[in-house]
């Protein structure tokens, strides 16, 4: 007997994979802020959301076809929504990031985990905590802090009106995903795949009726390469599974705690990357949005 339970005690005690993996996502994520940044120093938005995603499509579409022919992805039109949303906040995302600093890209996205805790408790039909008001409070003083250089009035931009949409965008991602993909029979890796190719040809559309040219020049700088690979790799294949993963394994909230150092990551790597500076206002900024993301997701637990 004592060598049935005894394997089973230790199966019960694995390493939780599913908030291993949001964690990882938070730093490799972190780290994109700065990466793409300097990446779109090379070619337009549409033109690099375009590469990244059209290169994650073609390394995973093998796999996804293996398992298409083994019936493993008979529920794949529910992935089609969460791509539609995820087209939506990179667009968000990455204008913001072209328009603004890094570093306070970083910071503003992280709202999405407030934001989480909100739209859970809308589809849940639960009352958020007191709490969680008093959290919100001190996150809109947060982004008064981090939007300026010096006391005064608020300096929003461009590219923060377009990161404050795309955390928005986030948290939708995160509560829709935990709804479509409940009970489906998808794998993490072939949801991304999904996902990836939504975007790709959700974006080349835009590029092909829009004014810019579809035809425009591929940047030829190994430099650009580079850091575009290391997105694809890191950034996107491994993330992207690792979100869907962890989505699947675990609640809302608890994605939304794990995944709440990301700001810390990106503000750091930013400046070590970028050589990018924050006023002492900024820091103190991106200290309340931290602290009151993070106590909203304990609150919400």
């Amino acid at each position: 007997m004592n060598t049935v339970l005894l394997p089973h005690s230790i199966i019960n005690r694995r390493i939780p994979m599913a908030e291993l993996s949001l964690l990882l996502t938070a730093m490799f994520w972190g780290s994109s802020y700065g990466i793409t940044k300097d990446a779109l120093a090379y070619t337009s938005v549409l033109a690099f959301l375009l590469i990244r995603f059209g290169l994650t499509s073609l390394l995973l579409l093998p796999g996804f076809l293996r398992d298409s022919l083994n019936g493993r992805t008979k529920d794949w039109r529910y992935g089609v929504p969460t791509g539609l949303i995820l087209l939506l906040t990179l667009l968000a995302e990455t204008y913001g990031i072209f328009h603004t600093t890094a570093s306070r890209a970083a910071f503003l996205i992280s709202l999405c985990i407030l934001l989480t805790v909100f739209l859970e408790a809308i589809t849940s039909q639960q009352w958020p905590r007191k709490g969680i008001f008093a959290c919100a409070v001190l996150s809109v003083t947060g982004v008064l802090l981090l939007t300026q250089k010096e006391w005064g009035w608020v300096a929003l931009n461009l590219g923060d009106y377009c990161i404050l949409l795309a955390a928005l965008l986030r948290a939708c991602l995160v509560v829709a995903t935990q709804i479509l993909m409940k009970g489906k029979r998808l794998s993490a890796m072939n949801l991304t795949c999904i996902q990836a190719n939504v975007i790709a040809i959700g974006v080349l559309i835009i590029f092909m009726i829009s004014d810019n040219s579809a035809l425009e020049r591929l940047p030829s700088q190994l430099n650009f390469w580079g850091l575009t690979f290391y997105l694809v790799i890191f950034c996107t294949i491994f993330c992207f599974f690792a979100q869907n993963y962890g989505v699947k394994h675990t609640s809302p909230s608890k994605v939304a705690l794990l995944t709440g150092s990301e700001p810390a990551f990106g503000a750091l790597f930013a400046i070590f990357w970028l050589g990018e500076t924050l006023a002492p206002i900024q820091i103190l900024g991106g200290a309340c949005i931290l602290i009151a993301t993070l106590a909203a997701s304990l609150r919400s637990r």
